[in-house]
């Protein structure tokens, strides 16, 4: 029998913030803005759908928390069809956290999945190295609405 793996998109960083402050910044929108989406309708918190916006681009997603765990783990679905985004916090000695994304779940053919999972994979490096930039130095680099600027092909 094949054992078959679905394709996952990873991310990780380390941010020198204590633990509790990197998990708030994922969860409260008015932080998150600053380095990830344009809106976000509420907090995240179990059991809770909101909605989060990326206006640049005139593109939002449904976002449903099917589990919090505080300064450990989120757990969301979103997009539509939709996919799993689990989000794990490990407190690192010196006040630091290391942030893992994974996303999977994605639909389509063996092939679209693994192009989906790839882009996925790039949006979520890029999140947590604007989450890094943000926490650490207060910059907004403004990376998510960098990545596709008006003018440019899509690939």
């Amino acid at each position: 029998m094949e054992i078959r793996e679905t394709p996952t998109a990873e991310a990780g960083m380390l941010i020198r913030r204590p633990v509790a402050e990197v998990f708030e910044a994922i969860v409260d929108p008015a932080i998150t803005r600053k380095f990830w989406f344009t809106h976000g309708s509420d907090r995240l918190d179990s059991g809770k759908e909101v909605r989060w916006e990326w206006r640049m681009y005139d593109v939002s997603a449904p976002v449903t928390v099917s589990e919090i765990v505080r300064n450990e783990k989120i757990v969301i679905q979103w997009s539509d069809p939709p996919t799993t985004v689990v989000w794990t916090f490990t407190e690192m000695p010196g006040g630091t956290t290391f942030v893992e994304v994974r996303n999977f779940g994605f639909a389509g053919s063996p092939d679209e999945q693994v192009k989906q999972a790839i882009g996925s994979t790039d949006g979520f490096a890029l999140v947590l190295a604007g989450a890094k930039a943000w926490l650490e130095q207060g910059l907004t680099l403004g990376l998510i609405g960098d990545r596709h600027p008006k003018g440019v092909p899509a690939t």
